[in-house]
């Protein structure tokens, strides 16, 4: 594991007793470079939503056990956000809750001259995932995909 992983997983131990009290759970942590500034991104969630005032309390309240462990060396910002309506699939768990729902997918490589697909996600495991399109199952290698979303219904 590189020290960012170390960062990523340091920040969900430390975070989880913060969100438990907020009444919120996790849905994942990123640092990520952007540009030339780092950040460390807490994305949370519950049942219904977050609002702003979420993100708000957990933020103040995590930002007092960033400044007191210190432990990320380069500088950053951190962020406390909802994962958003067209939220990233990453985990299993994920995955579980949008089962039946329409998603995106890009792949790195075209699969019959084409890289981004949407259709209804039907199954996952370790090493697949597998979406219907026009009552077509197609089922995808999950290290050939390069981002998964919820489609946004505009």
């Amino acid at each position: 594991m590189g020290k960012h992983e170390d960062y990523e997983s340091k920040t969900k131990e430390l975070i989880a007793d913060i969100l438990k009290d907020a009444g919120v759970e996790l849905y994942d942590v990123d640092f990520e470079k952007e540009g030339s500034d780092w950040y460390l991104r807490v994305y949370i969630d519950k049942e219904g939503g977050v609002n702003i005032n979420d993100c708000e309390k957990v933020s103040r309240a995590f930002n007092t056990v960033l400044d007191k462990e210190d432990y990320i060396e380069e500088s950053y910002i951190f962020e406390v956000s909802s994962p958003g309506l067209g939220r990233r699939l990453k985990k299993d768990i994920h995955f579980e809750k949008s089962l039946g729902m329409s998603v995106d997918v890009k792949t790195f490589k075209p699969i019959d001259k084409c890289k981004e697909f949407t259709g209804i996600l039907k199954a996952y495991d370790q090493n697949t995932v597998t979406i219907t399109v026009n009552d077509k199952d197609i089922e995808f290698n999950r290290k050939d995909i390069a981002n998964i979303r919820l489609s946004l219904d505009i």
